[in-house]
């Protein structure tokens, strides 16, 4: 399987699902990641010091390829240039799922990201246009959750994942140091508290939420974790 993940930031889809990223890339399956911005200015962060933390961090997860655009960060826009960009690249990776930041969030990044992931998978199918590479409509499509508002998500499925993997997801998010220094160094405590509260509900040690607006089918019974 061929996963494409699209996010604003370095570090959005690691915090949210590195362990659903490690579980797929453990049971060799491709996943990429296209950031559309390089993360800065942050306050502690530089352009080189945030490439080398992705680096690292993507090194953890076994990434397949991290891809980062140079869309501006803090100023994301939905637009028909950025969409054209972006479907550019889902048409060169061709993934069977894509995976785009939810819209119910309080950075306006990831809601234009949001925005952005869900119009250029349409995009990508395009004929007669300028784009580059042959049309491509991923099968699938499914959101997960950055939330910068304090609520639970109430997801349509969730992934559970080992103990195991949830230490190298909280080192891969700890590869970006210069992002959790000062306000956010208790984030491993808080994703172990995520984690493990969805987890609870299959009876499973961690796992983390997904959505999708579409019906969500299973091959059989058997298969469902309660």
């Amino acid at each position: 399987m061929r996963l494409l993940i699209l996010a604003a930031h370095p570090d959005d889809a690691e915090i949210s699902i590195g362990g659903t990223i490690l579980t797929h890339t453990l049971n060799g399956d491709e996943v990429y990641l296209l950031n559309f911005t390089n993360g800065e200015p942050t306050p502690n962060g530089t352009v080189e010091k945030r490439m080398a933390e992705a680096e690292e961090s993507g090194r953890i997860l076994k990434l397949q390829k991290r891809i980062v655009m140079d869309l501006p960060n803090r100023y994301l826009q939905d637009t028909i240039e950025n969409r054209q960009k972006v479907a550019e690249h889902i048409r060169e990776i061709r993934p069977d799922v894509l995976l785009v930041q939810y819209h119910v969030d309080q950075h306006p990044d990831h809601i234009a990201a949001s925005e952005l992931g869900t119009a250029a998978r349409f995009y990508a199918k395009l004929t007669k246009t300028e784009m580059k590479g042959e049309p491509f409509y991923p099968p699938k499509l499914l959101y997960y959750y950055t939330p910068h508002f304090k609520y639970i998500p109430q997801p349509s499925f969730v992934l559970p994942f080992s103990e195991e993997v949830f230490r190298e997801k909280i080192k891969a998010v700890q590869a970006y140091e210069s992002q959790f220094v000062h306000k956010n160094r208790d984030i491993p405590e808080f994703l172990k508290v995520m984690g493990k509260q969805f987890g609870m509900r299959i009876n499973r040690p961690y796992a983390e939420p997904f959505y999708t607006p579409e019906v969500l089918g299973i091959e059989n019974m058997q298969n469902i974790i309660w």
